[in-house]
């Protein structure tokens, strides 16, 4: 079984016992959150689809950790006109395992 479900304007396939890294949540370490938005499910052939979410469909998670991902350099360059520019940037995570989909 598993479920498309959309986590901070990012949509991501789980199944239940997945870690995942999403976008930085704002809530606790060590306590539960629960995504109503679920836009499609397969249980063992079923399929499930919705128009766009499903209605009366969660996915249950418990927050880990939070965490910075790693360094991605962004670099900058104009040629022949001397213009450049380095930048550094580290995305805020927060990983996620998936309890349970509830259809």
């Amino acid at each position: 079984m598993y479920a498309i479900v959309e986590i901070a304007g990012q949509q991501f396939k789980v199944s239940k016992d997945q870690k995942v890294y999403v976008h930085r949540l704002a809530t606790e370490e060590g306590s539960n959150v629960t995504f109503d938005k679920v836009l499609f499910v397969d249980n063992a052939g079923a399929i499930t689809l919705g128009a766009p979410a499903i209605t009366g469909a969660s996915v249950e998670a418990k927050v880990l950790r939070h965490l910075q991902g790693d360094k991605v350099i962004v670099f900058k360059k104009k040629r022949r006109k001397g213009y450049k520019k380095k930048n550094g940037h580290r995305q805020a995570l927060t990983q996620i395992v998936i309890e349970g989909i509830n259809i």
